[in-house]
């Protein structure tokens, strides 16, 4: 096993890890000036509340920047490493996490998929939203019907949400993902809710998807032109469709 992999499974490293995120994410949220669209964004939120929270997976680092000091919500991680980071980091924001994964009910038996589901499940009926990254696992930009499944199942409304900043790393992982920088400008945007009736027909359950895939990426070609920037991962679905 690699000196990096040994880091990674040691808790300690974890927690420092986790804490470094947090203060940096934290510095990131302080010097950037946040434009918000819709300018209600946070009204629908409680009218709707609890909600189900989807972003694309390329912006999980900024999950925490939208929350407010009296929301209640908890994120699904997934179970690595880097997930453990991650969840260390969303707790000095007042996040709970969750840890499992998302994808198709057909895979609900792998990495704690059931489990996360049941925890989703639990935490929406004891009032609490969640925060789900809506990408099909390893499959960017491919909204998955398990975070359908979850809405149909629980009875609550899908809002679907980004933050992106003007100043930002991006990388060139699976999911293209984005990590802000201090001192510039960013955007918080909120899609069309998308609601899934207990009893619906796989049809519009179909229909639900594809509009929470369409939302997500309108919301992201908004937030970045916001910030006077392009989507890193606007074109990934295509290229993966051409190969």
């Amino acid at each position: 096993m690699s000196l990096i992999k040994r880091i990674g499974k040691s808790g300690a490293a974890q927690e420092t890890l986790g804490f470094l995120l947090a203060s940096y994410l934290k510095l990131v949220k302080a010097t950037n000036r946040f434009a918000i669209e819709p300018h209600d964004l946070y009204e629908r939120v409680d009218r709707e509340w609890p909600v189900i929270i989807a972003m694309w997976h390329g912006q999980h680092f900024m999950v925490p920047f939208g929350k407010r000091p009296q929301d209640r919500y908890r994120v699904l991680i997934s179970r690595h490493g880097d997930g453990g980071v991650n969840a260390i980091a969303c707790r000095y924001f007042g996040i709970d996490s969750i840890r499992g994964a998302g994808g198709s009910p057909r895979d609900m038996h792998r990495k704690g998929a059931v489990a996360g589901m049941r925890e989703m499940l639990r935490t929406l009926r004891e009032g609490c939203s969640v925060t789900v990254t809506a990408d099909v696992p390893k499959v960017a930009r491919v909204a998955g019907d398990g975070l359908i499944a979850l809405a149909k199942a629980s009875g609550r409304p899908i809002l679907p949400y980004t933050v992106v900043t003007s100043r930002r790393f991006d990388f060139s992982s699976w999911d293209r993902a984005s990590l802000g920088k201090p001192f510039g400008r960013g955007a918080m945007v909120m899609g069309e809710t998308v609601r899934v009736a207990r009893d619906a027909t796989d049809e519009e359950t179909e229909r639900a998807r594809l509009m929470l895939q369409s939302e997500l990426d309108r919301i992201h070609r908004r937030a970045y032109a916001l910030v006077g920037g392009e989507d890193p991962g606007a074109n990934l679905r295509a290229e993966r469709a051409a190969a």
